[in-house]
């Protein structure tokens, strides 16, 4: 089975060369697909240069601006896709998800789980170094969601998460429309209303201790609004899926 981790990149030359060392260690193998949105710190050139290394399985996407982390995900699910492989997983480039818990997400999904989260609240509140005000809001965002749409996800805005094949065949992907972090509400609301098997494994998540946290005001209000708007839209699977 071929397995895919998409990491989204920008600015993230402190922590990027780490990263691909560390998946590249995994006793389950991955191969690797960095979706850099024109990082003006090197990022990129850092990727470029490693893939001398892990030339079959560490891949480069160069974009230009910051088109949105869900525009990011979008891009690499259809180039996995059109690659042939059967489980594609993302998840962040700072180390505050686990690279060791890739292998977790990918053997529950081998199981016969479409959509395995990797889940901060599933068994408690499992988050390091956050202050409280973000812990809360994280908390309530989740807490909220479930609350309007009814999807019985702990973790809705995790972005840690490793899809099957079926699931990204099925979600209609060009009809995903949020692009920051509501995105990752948006695919997992999608994958349950479309009845594909969803199922949280508890990790714990760690603040960054390099670089700069993407989060904007801007993104948390695209999620709020957003999540209003999902119970009254139609999921229809993608074509040739129906």
């Amino acid at each position: 089975m071929r397995k895919l981790v998409i990491i989204p990149t920008y600015n993230e030359k402190e922590n990027i060369s780490a990263m691909i060392d560390k998946i590249f260690s995994l006793p389950e193998p991955f191969e690797m697909l960095v979706i850099d949105d024109g990082s003006p710190d090197g990022t990129a050139e850092i990727v470029r240069q490693r893939r001398k290394e892990f030339p079959e399985t560490l891949h480069l996407l160069e974009r230009s601006g910051k088109q949105g982390l869900g525009t990011a995900y979008l891009t690499g699910f259809r180039w996995g896709l059109d690659n042939g492989f059967d489980y594609i997983c993302e998840m962040d480039c700072d180390f505050s998800h686990n690279p060791d818990d890739l292998v977790r997400l990918y053997r529950a999904a081998a199981e016969g789980n479409d959509v395995v989260i990797g889940s901060r609240y599933v068994q408690g509140v499992n988050v390091v170094n956050w202050p409280m005000s973000r812990l809360l809001m994280s908390y309530f965002a989740s807490v909220y969601v479930r609350t309007v749409t009814g999807i019985p996800v702990r973790d809705a805005t995790a972005g840690f998460v490793c899809y099957s094949r079926r699931a990204l065949e099925t979600i209609d992907l060009d009809a995903i429309r949020m692009k920051g972090y509501g995105f990752q509400i948006e695919m997992k609301y999608t994958a349950w209303k479309l009845g594909l098997r969803l199922k949280e494994v508890s990790i714990i998540f760690v603040e960054r201790r390099e670089g700069v946290s993407k989060m904007s005001g801007g993104i948390f209000r695209e999620a709020f609004f957003g999540v209003l708007g999902l119970p009254f839209r139609t999921i229809r699977k993608a074509a040739g899926r129906q």
